[in-house]
């Protein structure tokens, strides 16, 4: 594969990866707005990034089975067309119903590009290449929170803020476009895979029951509901609580973004020296204690702007740490189901994540608290999981060469 050509695929699969984040990022700054055109409250208008949530937790686990029964790229035509037509209803939205509504299915296109990117990272790259990928895919997709807020901040401020809605469309009909002349098939066709319920339930359990996959899909996917958390969260915090205006929020959404995307890339130079499983180690026990800080320093009213800016950033460097390599250890022992197993490692992670952000709605209290409380809990749980995953893992290793010694 010449470097040209490596370039291009990974700015074709990372704007893939970065539609869904970028829906979400863009329209953070408009909910004041939203909220005042729909005659309702802030609180309520977050219900709508929680319905995008969800509609992603249900996509991933609808486009798994297809991506491996009809190739990459006809799933992806689908995907992507639903995206631009909900987009279009979002644009039209004249209450707080349609708009969550429209909102979902938004998610359930924009899953599409989610899923089908990771499996094909799997099918394009050799597998010892996938985390370093990986890490190049949040360089591409850390656009999306140093641009999309930014960009959304000032669209709000100049026009309405149906326009966003305008502008994810045509980002939308830009990425087909590019998908349809300049994205290679992947994985070709498999008639032989069956799309009748019992087999598909048949193919996500018999991915389910790798050890390797279950401990880091599902550990990546607790420490990852910290983003979600941050996410949903920051508008409350900064503009409510900290009384930031709506073009100061959105520098700030991209000032932190630098934590979530440099560590990234400081992943690609630490992967030279220490496995993937050093690093997740590393970064979760990282987390743990930073977001421990946080809460602690939250319920005791310790921390500014500044400091609430700076605890944050220490989370998301622990992110940027952790995805990259759970999702690339998750994937790592597949290539038939690859596509399925890409659709559970997004379903866990949109799903963890959503109820994250629900939590949060759940929780009244007019401070940074209940954002730190989410991420501290996400944080332990995550680490928890590793370390209980790990041993199965282990014991499954120690029996696979117990037996093979019995065999010779």
């Amino acid at each position: 594969m010449t470097k040209k050509r490596y370039v291009l695929l990974i700015l074709i699969l990372g704007s893939l990866t970065a539609l869904g984040p970028f829906s979400i990022d863009m329209y953070l700054p408009g909910f004041t707005a939203i909220a005042k055109y729909l005659h309702t409250t802030t609180d309520k208008v977050a219900l709508s990034l929680s319905s995008y949530f969800i509609g992603i937790s249900v996509g991933q686990l609808l486009y798994g089975p297809l991506l491996d029964r009809y190739g990459r790229k006809r799933p992806l035509y689908f995907g992507l067309g639903l995206y631009i037509v909900a987009s279009i209803g979002c644009f039209f939205s004249n209450s707080l119903e349609m708009l969550i509504a429209m909102r979902f299915f938004q998610a359930i296109g924009s899953c599409a590009a989610t899923v089908a990117a990771m499996a094909m990272v799997r099918d394009l790259f050799p597998v010892e290449e996938n985390a370093k990928v990986f890490s190049l895919l949040i360089l591409v997709l850390g656009a999306s929170p140093m641009l999309a807020p930014t960009i959304g901040s000032y669209i709000t401020a100049a026009f309405e803020w149906q326009v966003i809605f305008l502008i994810l469309t045509i980002i939308a009909v830009l990425i087909l476009l590019a998908v349809i002349f300049l994205l290679p098939e992947s994985y070709q066709p498999d008639p032989s895979y069956s799309l009748k319920p019992g087999p598909i339930i048949g193919n996500f359990l018999q991915v389910l029951k790798n050890k390797q996959f279950l401990t880091y899909s599902l550990c990546g996917a607790f420490a990852f509901a910290g983003l979600f958390a941050y996410v949903s969260s920051s508008p409350i915090v900064f503009i409510d609580v900290f009384k930031v205006s709506q073009k100061s929020f959105g520098w700030v959404f991209a000032g932190l973004s630098v934590g979530f995307i440099g560590s990234s890339q400081v992943n690609s130079i630490l992967m030279k020296r220490y496995k993937s499983e050093q690093l997740v180690n590393a970064s979760l026990i990282w987390m743990v204690f930073i977001s421990a800080v946080f809460l602690i320093g939250s319920f005791n009213n310790w921390f500014d702007i500044g400091g609430t800016i700076a605890m944050i950033f220490g989370v998301l460097c622990g992110v940027g740490i952790s995805y990259p390599n759970t999702a690339a250890l998750s994937l790592a022992p597949f290539t038939k189901n690859a596509g399925s197993a890409s659709a559970l490692l997004g379903a866990f992670q949109m799903g963890i994540g959503s109820l994250a952000s629900v939590g949060i709605t759940l929780i009244k209290s007019h401070s940074p608290l209940p954002m730190a409380g989410v991420m501290a809990t996400s944080a332990v749980v995550a680490l928890l999981t590793l370390l209980i995953g790990k041993r199965f893992i282990k014991h499954k290793v120690e029996a696979s060469a117990d037996a093979g010694v019995i065999a010779h």
